[in-house]
């Protein structure tokens, strides 16, 4: 039972994707096709307090009682991050927090989605890429509602602790399910969620207020070593504003109402310095130097403008680039314009409200991101759907349907094309292979690769492994 509870209930963190920023200024006039996105003023931290909010905090607030999930499962995770306490040998996805009327629930935390093993190592700040939301998570907890009621009773502590979780993940679960493996649903997460939100004080709604879309929109988790280089959170330059106060959204799930929503609020600045101060991972083999060189050079004639510079004379533009220019799959970007009843209830929420306010502002295009750490972060494409660097920069060999094993051990890394190995299928066969005709799930655009020549494109390849 402990697989089905838990795997549905990572769901609850993958609401909202934490990221900071940095106020960087464009290096030059943006390019055609290109709209400079301005930063915004953030909230100061300490990042220390950050770091332990992030390992021990409660914004998930409920889950499953801590009895309950040691008979399932045990305690004995050697991924517990080196917590102490309750948290000792509790997977690195998830906290043991005590709620206000004493009972300790096993919860998820923001790892659940920002945190993924490579190379046999947790990566703390890696997005994750291998988990399966296509599986409808409700029926998961309407077993573990038996369980809870069989061991405490609907009267206990412990089922008051629950509760919430149980109920949030029964309304949302249909969904916010993904068509294959690995992509994540975060943006229908936060839309069944708002729907079953009162905008006044965040009170839940049993009954939804919004027709929730029928479309799940797939994204790649973004690395959080990035995000200090950013003026706009999400791929699509939606989130502006104060990002502590977007990360608060965190707490959606569970939170009882926008009171309980302020004491998270309290933590994210604390939280957002410490994602500000994390370092992509080294390429841990060996890079011709000659050949990186070369790729550098052409790098910057073709790349810089829109992805930045790197090493002692680093920039980043933090330039949106249009649907036209980009032709990526326009689905994620356009989600929110189509269904504006969204944005607006989070603008006119206490998210939206007072001087540190979060705010949802649609556009039309994808925010060109930063490239530290590149190498690590594959799949590519804000969808996931292009499985290694060459391919990104060679886009008519990129597979239609490719599958590959979720393991993320160095076996399974392709050096050469710096990504994942994969096979390359004649049609869909099952939730692990990924099938780039559907909608959202496109491999088309960015094409600006295809212009190099092969020794041009291996040679930049080489320079990415250096970032």
């Amino acid at each position: 039972m402990q697989g089905k509870i838990f795997r549905s209930a990572l769901l609850i963190a993958g609401a909202v994707s934490l990221l900071a920023a940095y106020s960087l200024q464009p290096v030059q006039e943006p390019p055609e096709g290109t709209t400079y996105l301005e930063p915004s003023a953030q909230r100061s931290g300490d990042p220390a307090a950050g770091y332990q909010y992030l390992l021990y905090g409660d914004f998930v607030s409920s889950g499953i009682p801590l009895k309950v999930y040691k008979r399932a499962s045990g305690a004995g995770s050697p991924d517990d991050l080196g917590r102490t306490g309750d948290a000792a040998g509790i997977p690195f996805r998830f906290n043991v927090v005590t709620t206000a009327n004493g009972a300790k629930v096993v919860a998820p935390t923001c790892l659940t989605c920002h945190a993924e093993r490579l190379h046999g190592q947790v990566v703390v700040g890696l997005g994750n890429n291998t988990y399966d939301y296509t599986n409808d998570a409700s029926a998961n907890f309407r077993t573990a509602d038996m369980a809870v009621r069989f061991a405490f009773g609907e009267n206990s502590p412990e089922w008051a602790a629950y509760f919430p979780a149980s109920r949030a993940t029964k309304a949302i679960g249909p969904y916010i399910r993904t068509q294959t493996r690995g992509p994540n649903p975060a943006d229908k997460i936060f839309a069944a969620l708002s729907a079953h939100r009162s905008s006044t004080d965040l009170n839940w709604l049993q009954a939804p207020q919004f027709d929730i879309p029928t479309e799940t929109v797939p994204t790649d988790v973004p690395a959080w070593w990035l995000m200090k280089k950013k003026n706009a959170l999400y791929y699509n330059g939606l989130g502006r504003g104060d990002f502590a106060r977007l990360a608060s959204a965190s707490g959606m799930l569970t939170m009882a109402d926008s009171a309980e929503t302020r004491k998270i609020d309290e933590h994210m600045p604390d939280l957002m310095a410490w994602i500000r101060t994390i370092e992509p991972p080294k390429y841990p083999y060996p890079i011709d130097q000659e050949l990186a060189a070369a790729g550098k050079k052409i790098f910057e004639k073709t790349c810089y403008k829109c992805h930045g510079t790197y090493g002692d004379s680093a920039s980043y533009p933090n330039l949106l680039v249009s649907l036209e220019k980009a032709g990526t799959d326009p689905l994620l970007s356009q989600t929110y314009k189509t269904h504006p009843e969204y944005h607006t209830w989070y603008n006119n929420s206490w998210y939206g409200q007072g001087p540190n306010k979060g705010q949802l502002l649609p556009n039309e295009g994808y925010v060109a991101p930063p490239l530290d750490g590149i190498w690590a972060t594959a799949p590519y494409l804000h969808n996931a759907s292009v499985p290694t660097l060459e391919d990104l920069l060679n886009s008519p060999q990129r597979p239609i349907y490719w599958k590959r094993i979720f393991e993320n051990t160095e076996a399974h890394y392709d050096k050469d094309k710096v990504g994942w190995k994969y096979t390359i299928e004649t049609s869909k066969t099952g939730v692990d292979t990924y099938d780039t005709t559907l909608p959202g799930y496109g491999n088309g655009g960015h094409r600006f690769g295809d212009r190099l020549t092969a020794e041009e494109r291996r040679a930049v390849v080489e320079y990415l492994k250096t970032l």
